[in-house]
């Protein structure tokens, strides 16, 4: 027997797993790092962060008991937050912040690739257009604001390929971010020169990845420098991973056919794969095998959803992270037919369904009656709603969703799991005690190292526990209304926010301190 390791590089921190081959987990550290906002809809974090975490929290790992007793490394996968992306030079070495996943400074790039959509049928497959959060928008960006570091700048990549480069020194690039993030043909394997040309960004493909790999491929083996950083002995294979929450859906288990794999942490990723594409302009996709051989995955999300909850009760209400608990139950006391408050969750703006990076977080109703509890549940109400304006994105696009399973930060949140299940007013599962993209990491790099043959007999295999959550009949209806105000809401304020955000988001090229260290 040896360990699968496996790494999830997150919003706040790295989060490292180890797992037999078959699939028993034997524990799990974490080590955080920072994310800086220099500008509104700005978000930044140093890459130096991200190994530093990743390899404190391994070398924590290793030296535990039930890791010590369960021998070598065989094989590593990792996956991270996708659209974060890194602009190294030709060692990896990062010439500037590499800009989070949420940064919303591509918007206009952003709608330019919307105006040649009809140009360029490789659109039809993220709905007519690139969001402001993927890669070439954000590529555009830099080229147009941050020249000297486009220009110098020998790749610009996805956070898990600058990862796979460290572990392997291979520029390899994950089939599943380069599908959903920047375009990448994988029926014709090749990416869209003729997109990028039109954009103006040609220049782009040597900056990418040399190699595209579908997630479980072996991308190489772990050089002897990462070895050391990480304190593993032997030359375990590394898989090619992909999407945190895109390859969650590998650790669902059971039935597959209408799988919806809800992860609500920070943000709130929504994913499906299906077996025939369909169009739509309210989701992104249909990617075509991007996860599965000749599937099509289907994707939506909120861009803030755990980060609304802790703005509101840590940041604003002050109540520090141990007492949320209370303020949760005092919420939870709460009559959701009295409060008589409404709020919005785009604090970061919207990716499905209106994909307006624009949109901003909003509050009505308030009074100088208006309580901590009142105001913590209306925003846990607001990004419930947000939830179920995905799912009904996804029905309105002919996508099934017949088995809900959620997972992450939600877990910890007894009032979010149960307005979510209300507003959508319906029964979903939740994953009980586990990190389901770790759990996915184990069955990529059982794969890759040859334990099982392939994704799918990984999947079936390494399967979560997992219970029900049920909606409360009574409050259906209730939040039947909270939903429709919810819409009408968004309606009313979009024009207002987008010409706030128009006029105070700003375009200049600064970049705050940041120091290279050679």
């Amino acid at each position: 027997m040896g360990i699968l390791l496996t790494i999830d590089l997150g919003t706040e921190g790295a989060r490292i797993g180890a797992f037999t081959e078959d699939g028993t987990p034997l524990g799990t550290t974490h080590r955080p790092y920072s994310t800086h906002h220099p500008r509104p809809g700005w978000a930044e974090q140093d890459p130096r962060d991200w190994w530093a975490a990743i390899t404190a929290a391994t070398r924590q790992l290793m030296d535990t008991d039930p890791c010590r007793a369960a021998g070598q490394v065989v094989a590593i996968a990792a996956s991270t937050t996708a659209s974060t992306v890194a602009v190294v030079d030709a060692a990896g070495t990062p010439l500037r912040p590499a800009i989070l996943w949420m940064d919303a400074r591509g918007a206009a790039e952003s709608e330019r690739t919307a105006q040649v959509s009809h140009l360029h049928p490789i659109l039809q497959w993220s709905g007519g257009s690139d969001a402001s959060e993927w890669l070439l928008p954000k590529a555009m960006w830099l080229k147009k604001h941050d020249p000297d570091a486009y220009r110098s700048a020998a790749r610009i990549v996805e956070a898990v390929d600058y990862l796979t480069f460290r572990l392997t020194g291979r520029w390899v690039g994950s089939q599943m971010n380069a599908v959903c993030k920047y375009n990448y043909d994988s029926l014709a394997g090749r990416f869209p020169a003729e997109l990028y040309a039109a954009l103006g960004m040609e220049d782009l493909i040597a900056k990418l990845p040399d190699e595209i790999i579908p997630v479980g491929g072996a991308a190489g083996t772990l050089t002897a420098g990462a070895a050391a950083d990480l304190a593993i002995s032997g030359t375990p294979v590394v898989a090619v991973g992909g999407i945190d929450a895109h390859v969650s859906l590998l650790a669902c288990g059971g039935k597959t056919d209408g799988l919806v794999s809800i992860v609500s942490g920070t943000s709130s990723a929504i994913v499906t794969e299906v077996d025939r594409p369909s169009t739509s302009k309210e989701v992104w996709g249909p990617y075509p095998n991007a996860l599965t051989h000749d599937k099509w995955l289907v994707e939506g999300g909120q861009v803030t959803s755990g980060s609304v909850l802790k703005w509101t009760g840590e940041s604003i209400m002050g109540v520090p992270r141990d007492e949320l608990p209370g303020l949760i139950d005092q919420a939870s006391a709460v009559d959701p037919a009295a409060h008589g408050l409404r709020a919005l969750d785009y604090f970061m703006g919207n990716r499905t369904p209106h994909r307006e990076a624009r949109l901003r977080g909003a509050v009505i109703g308030l009074t100088l009656g208006t309580t901590k509890a009142e105001l913590y549940r209306a925003m846990v109400e607001a990004v419930a709603c947000g939830t179920r304006s995905v799912i009904d994105s996804f029905e309105r696009s002919g996508v099934p969703c017949a088995r809900l399973v959620f997972s992450g930060g939600i877990e910890r949140n007894s009032l979010w799991q149960q307005v979510t299940i209300d507003v959508l007013g319906r029964p979903a599962e939740l994953v009980i005690g586990e990190n389901l993209t770790l759990r996915a990491c184990a069955v990529i790099a059982a794969t890759a190292a040859g334990i099982v043959p392939s994704l799918g007999a990984g999947s079936q295999l390494f399967a979560p526990k997992v219970r029900l959550l049920e909606p409360d009949p009574k409050r259906i209806a209730v939040y039947e209304h909270t939903f429709g105000d919810y819409q009408r809401l968004t309606a009313a304020l979009r024009p207002i926010m987008c010409d706030t955000a128009d006029g105070g988001s700003g375009a200049a090229g600064a970049r705050g301190p940041f120091r290279v260290v050679r």
